[in-house]
């Protein structure tokens, strides 16, 4: 997990732990409970995909808000989304950054605030690969004691 092997890189697991249950894990020893909507303590993989893209804003923006405001300055987002009923995509993804730049004056808020959304559009991940897509490929693993390679599926 996490290194390059095959053209993948930073790789992730997902376990099936019980009915509509599952956990996420990453090679540094993270986890994150998924289910549905109803499941106690577990996030859905919308609600995962929403913090995915609030918390990528705010690292990308972290700098930019401690150098203006301080190592201690609050910085805090809140993602939520939208789509149509009846529909299995989100239409829309919406991010607030909330940071108290009141201190500055109007003139230099704004370059602030420029920046920030320069820094976004140009070096968060997970927005760049949502506004621009990426292909996804699938593959199914049937049989793992015969150690074949699994079919990639269109």
């Amino acid at each position: 997990m996490g290194s390059v092997v095959s053209g993948r890189e930073h790789e992730v697991s997902v376990s099936r732990t019980g009915s509509h249950e599952f956990l996420g894990r990453n090679s540094r020893g993270a986890t994150v409970r998924l289910g549905f909507a109803d499941a106690e303590e577990a996030f859905t993989p919308g609600e995962l995909l929403q913090i995915a893209l609030a918390g990528c804003m705010s690292l990308t923006v972290e700098e930019l808000v401690t150098r203006r405001a301080g190592e201690d300055a609050a910085l805090e987002a809140t993602a939520g989304s939208w789509h149509a009923p009846g529909v299995r995509e989100y239409q829309r993804i919406w991010v607030d950054l909330d940071v108290d730049l009141s201190f500055l004056d109007t003139v230099t808020r704004e370059r602030v605030v420029a920046a920030m959304r320069r820094a976004v559009e140009g070096q968060c991940t997970a927005h760049r690969t949502l506004e621009k897509g990426a292909e996804i490929a699938l593959a199914v693993e049937t049989d793992r004691a015969s150690n074949t390679a699994p079919q990639t599926l269109p």
